[in-house]
């Protein structure tokens, strides 16, 4: 019996037992100040305000104050029709015995421009159809006496947006009155096909991309920005979540939506403590801090991203307060530590384990 719990203790010293992660010593022996790479800071309030940072949605400068596409305003792509009357019984347009000449779907080009025979090449791009038609009684004017014109826009397909994504009907859909702003065009496209609470609006303008939550598009007004032409709108399911590991109810990446979620809602999200295994005095939110927050947090300036390992203590008088005022961030990991009475319920079990057999192996051979 002495040799069997002799060999059973070599065994359990020499193996290393299973567990959900590393302890909160071993954390804390690969922080900067040991010669590791993470800082390790305890949350207080300092810390809390210095961290409650949540990067949001929303449009720049440029998209904001572009003003709404004229709906009268010829542009490129765009098909007018033109008739044209003459003063004269034998005119250069209309033949013998006509007074009016019509001339139907004439396309503007890329560069803006038409073609109208005596009239030469005009440019229609930028003009109302009042204006252009101006413009080609005066040219006309020089050929045949007191020429009269009329130009209508026949289609639209010059100003025109793209919508992808998450919408009941993709497509390409032109700017016209009733939808000129962000809000009409999803409409037009039938909505967006997933839960609004999860939808982001992304879209992108040349060079530039704004994003916005769809419930923030319905509650703030200025967010409804106006299209331009070219414009390409996509929804999106928002991709940002946090992953939980650790002694806690349940391991996995969880999708934050676009909720605030503080560090006691992320821990309830999966299940809470794990009664059995949790250590509350170890609760680490483990984060890749941006320059200017971790300077804060660390009260000195640092340069470039910074990680960082923050841990609470939920058994402190202030601890739940504190973990409910520290916002979770995109890409965040929740990890809890196991208790240290666990790893030693653990060697107990696996000493008792082998000495339990032994005992049968005897009684049964005796």
């Amino acid at each position: 019996m002495r040799l069997v719990v002799i060999a059973a203790l070599t065994l359990v010293a020499a193996c290393s037992l299973p567990r959900s992660g590393p302890s909160k010593s071993e954390i804390y022996s690969g922080a900067v100040e040991k010669g590791g790479n993470a800082h390790v800071i305890y949350v207080n309030e300092h810390v809390a305000r210095a961290t409650n940072f949540t990067p949001a949605y929303g449009f720049s400068n440029s998209f904001l104050r572009a003003g709404q596409v004229g709906a009268d305003e010829i542009r490129a792509g765009d098909v007018l029709g033109l008739a044209i009357w003459e003063n004269v019984d034998d005119g250069l347009l209309t033949s013998l015995g006509a007074s009016s000449t019509a001339l139907q779907e004439i396309q503007v080009d890329s560069s803006g421009y038409i073609f109208v025979p005596y009239a030469g090449r005009v440019q229609a791009a930028g003009n109302t159809p009042d204006q252009l038609r101006q413009i080609i009684t005066e040219r006309l004017s020089t050929q045949t006496p007191d020429p009269q014109v009329t130009v209508a826009r026949v289609a639209g397909d010059g100003a025109t947006v793209s919508v992808m994504g998450k919408v009941t009907a993709q497509g390409v859909y032109p700017i016209e009155r009733p939808t000129r702003t962000l809000s009409a065009m999803l409409a037009r496209a039938g909505g967006v096909s997933i839960e609004p609470e999860i939808a982001v609006i992304t879209v992108k303008r040349g060079n530039s991309t704004g994003k916005v939550w769809l419930t923030d598009l319905y509650s703030n007004a200025s967010n409804d920005i106006a299209l331009r032409p070219g414009d390409v709108i996509l929804v999106e399911e928002d991709q940002r979540s946090f992953t939980a590991l650790g002694a806690l109810g349940g391991q996995t990446r969880v999708p934050l939506g676009n909720e605030m979620i503080n560090a006691v809602e992320a821990v309830a999200m999966v299940g809470g403590l794990n009664s059995n295994l949790a250590d509350p005095t170890g609760v680490f939110i483990l984060r890749d801090e941006p320059e200017q927050v971790a300077s804060r947090v660390l009260g000195k300036t640092v340069y470039g991203t910074q990680r960082i390992a923050y841990v609470m203590d939920l058994t402190r008088p202030n601890g739940l307060f504190l973990a409910r005022d520290f916002l979770i961030r995109d890409e965040d990991t929740v990890y809890v530590t196991e208790a240290p009475y666990v790893q030693w319920q653990k060697r107990l079990a696996a000493l008792i384990g082998p000495i339990s057999t032994a005992n049968s192996v005897s009684n049964i051979t005796q």
